[in-house]
């Protein structure tokens, strides 16, 4: 059970892969076996690694899409509000009622526990009024009513809801009536039992019949069973209405409660990871000029706490899983990714990921020995999907080398050092004689971030394999120069402009030119020792151009990068590879354009996210549209974008420590500080980050100059 992903989500990564309205059918594999959940469905399937796969068929960079694919419209989440705490979430609309409708209800490891919890007080439902989250795993909603025979329009009673996404429901009355009062207050209740792939593609099924069952209710179907217990019991509990009453006496002034807990399967309370005494990540808070950098690095960790996931057959490392609703479980790829992140909240996270991703390297013989397994992804009309198994594969050495730097300890370095060595001896065996990483199945294309990838890892992992004398580091550096040298020439684009990186090189050697984010991935180098920031696949003059248009408005759109350029064809706002805003590749090119020398290019790009992130209440979901910013506008929600996410979350993380610039090299006792000198934010003050296992806090004043105030007593400032 290392992983509980919708198949047809995890095969292509997107909520509409392959430029349709919704998932498309389950695609191959590497290295995974295929679901038996019906096509297109969504739920929380089982990832295990079965060895080599067949090699899956692709078809050219530029064929057009099938059309036999069934069309399947995702239930629209975007006005939801969704309340995690991983294995349980609930989802709700801003009316506080669960209806039963679209997504409505408390879920329980992809399975919807109770799909409808509605009150009448009085024989009326209340007026709502307010509803907010006020943590990541808990929402508030107010609703009033009048009891009152007086004449005015004023209610004297105030229905409040507690939701939590452990199954739990307060409901409290408060009176502020003159007269005591004796309210008779009806829940009705009922649920499907469906799992998310049903009620994702509209085959849910009815309601069951519902059986008293202690003090509340109880379904029951062939894959599982449901109750509501009440606290207080119930008065009157009917079963075939649904209906639980009370006859409920409120004082003047007063008040009075009711608890409702779901539990499915007669289990108990949900434990939630993020909710575990010792979390893998560290409670960092942002002060300073900017509220809304104090808002978004808060929101951030406690998103990703709800995300957190534990391997149960290892149940001392934790991972965090993709999304919420449509992904909840691990995709290796994006797993690595919001890991290295999150460095700076500490290795523990890291180290998890690297080892339950360790536990999945195909081991067989053949030519996949050594890859991490992961599915493969839509990657927009311009290029087939690519293999994530490629890019988790090249990340393990490289997050394993930072981890490292961020103060991984030796004991668990050297305990995965041998899976991160069979990754490099993946990239080199299957580079061969040649220059480049292509795609892994006939006629696939080279991609510029796949070298990008392979690049950062042969330098990470080189310096890696140095430091604990092991062979094949020379060797790694070498191929990273004949790469460097060919890219910039084999890659790049001319033309009336300054001229482009290429998004790929076709079997052919045509170049695909369209500029997207796939891009960012160039300025994204790694971290070496004594602060060092790897040399890049670009030389200065092309990092400039790169910067240019990125910074230009074809690519920021003003909150954010687009995923593709607004003049190539093919562009749409809304496209989740064509054109919407994807937060994790802003975030590193933020991060990479900073490095770069490039502030205020990432500057904007980074003010932009914040703006943005302030009209989703600080809760980044993994895209939006990249409709461009005007006076008074606002982002536009991607309807089937995940939220919470997990690499949204964590590039808010990424986002915020680059205004500091923090380069550790805790092996050596020393960090480096190269903050950005323009301070987008003002002032900045980050507490409660970790380097070398210790607390570490950091203040940028609003000249850009940056200063260590707590850190380890054995860490030393670098130059």
């Amino acid at each position: 059970m290392h992983q509980l992903t919708p198949p047809s989500i995890a095969s292509v990564d997107d909520p509409s892969a392959h430029g349709g309205s919704g998932p498309p059918p389950p695609v191959d594999t590497v290295g995974t076996r295929k679901s038996r959940l019906p096509r297109g469905a969504i739920g929380w399937a089982p990832f295990r690694p079965s060895g080599p796969a067949r090699t899956p068929a692709v078809s050219p960079p530029h064929a057009a899409p099938p059309t036999s694919r069934r069309r399947l419209d995702l239930p629209p989440a975007h006005t939801a509000l969704i309340c995690v705490a991983l294995p349980g979430f609930v989802i709700s609309t801003d009316q506080g009622q669960l209806t039963g409708c679209g997504l409505e209800g408390f879920y329980r490891a992809g399975r919807r526990a109770l799909s409808r919890c509605q009150i009448r007080v009085a024989g009326h439902e209340p007026l709502a009024v307010h509803a907010r989250m006020t943590a990541a795993d808990r929402a508030r909603f107010v609703g009033t009513l009048r009891t009152s025979t007086c004449v005015g329009p004023d209610p004297d009673i105030v229905v409040e809801r507690i939701r939590d996404a452990d199954g739990t429901e307060r409901i409290t009355l408060h009176s502020a009536a003159l007269r005591p009062l004796r309210l008779p207050v009806e829940v009705a209740l009922g649920t499907d039992l469906a799992d998310l792939g049903a009620i994702a593609s509209g085959s849910a099924g009815p309601e069951l019949p519902a059986s008293v069952h202690d003090s509340g209710l109880r379904w029951s179907c062939a894959t599982g069973t449901s109750s509501v217990t009440a606290d207080p019991p119930p008065h009157d509990a009917l079963a075939s209405a649904g209906l639980l009453r009370w006859e409920l006496e409120l004082p003047p002034g007063g008040r009075t409660t009711v608890e409702l807990r779901v539990r499915p399967d007669g289990a108990g309370p949900v434990r939630a990871v993020g909710r575990a005494a010792t979390s893998p990540l560290a409670p960092a808070r942002a002060a300073g000029d900017s509220s809304g950098a104090q808002a978004l690095l808060r929101t951030s960790i406690e998103d990703l706490q709800s995300l957190l996931l534990r391997d149960p057959a290892h149940p001392v490392d934790t991972h965090l899983a993709v999304g919420v609703p449509w992904r909840c479980g691990l995709a290796p790829a994006e797993a690595l990714a919001a890991a290295r992140m999150t460095l700076p909240l500490g290795t523990r996270l890291a180290a998890g990921t690297l080892r339950t991703l360790a536990r999945t390297q195909l081991d067989g013989p053949g030519v996949r020995f050594g890859m991490i397994p992961g599915p493969r992804r839509d990657a927009g009309m311009h290029l087939p999907p690519a293999c994530t198994g490629t890019e988790a594969t090249l990340v393990f050495p490289a997050l394993l080398a930072e981890a490292r730097r961020w103060g991984l300890s030796e004991h668990e370095t050297q305990e995965l050092l041998p899976t991160a060595e069979r990754c490099l001896t993946w990239l080199r065996t299957t580079v061969g004689d040649g220059t480049y990483l292509r795609d892994p199945y006939p006629g696939g294309p080279v991609r510029c971030e796949t070298q990008a990838y392979a690049h950062r890892a042969a330098l990470l992992g080189a310096d890696l394999l140095d430091a604990y004398d092991r062979p094949g580091g020379a060797g790694l550096r070498q191929w990273a120069q004949t790469l460097r040298t060919a890219f910039r020439a084999d890659f790049w684009v001319d033309d009336l402009g300054g001229g482009r990186p290429a998004a790929a090189r076709t079997p052919d050697g045509r170049l695909v030119p369209h500029l997207g984010t796939a891009a960012v991935h160039l300025l994204d180098t790694g971290l070496l020792g004594e602060g060092r920031q790897a040399p890049g696949l670009l030389d200065k003059v092309q990092t400039e151009q790169l910067a240019r248009l990125l910074g230009g408005p074809a690519m920021d759109s003003g909150w954010g990068l687009r995923g593709l350029g607004a003049k190539e064809p093919g562009y749409n706002p809304f496209g989740h590879r064509t054109g919407a805003v994807r937060v994790q590749e802003t975030a590193i090119a933020v991060a990479g354009l900073t490095a770069a020398g490039y502030e205020k290019e990432a500057g904007a790009l980074l003010r932009g996210v914040l703006a943005a992130a302030e009209t989703f209440g600080h809760r980044l979901p993994e895209m939006y549209a990249g409709e461009q910013r005007a006076d008074g506008s606002a982002p536009l929600p991607h309807p089937a974008a995940c939220r919470p996410a997990a690499t949204a979350a964590a590039a808010g993380v990424l986002l915020l420590t680059t205004l500091a610039g923090i380069r550790p090299d805790a092996p050596a006792g020393t960090v480096t500080l190269r903050p950005m000198g323009s301070a987008p934010l003002g002032e900045v003050v980050l507490t409660g980050l970790r380097v070398a296992d210790a607390p570490f806090s950091v203040r940028v004043s609003r000249l850009g100059l940056a200063m260590v105030e707590e850190a380890a007593d054995q860490l030393q400032l670098g130059g």
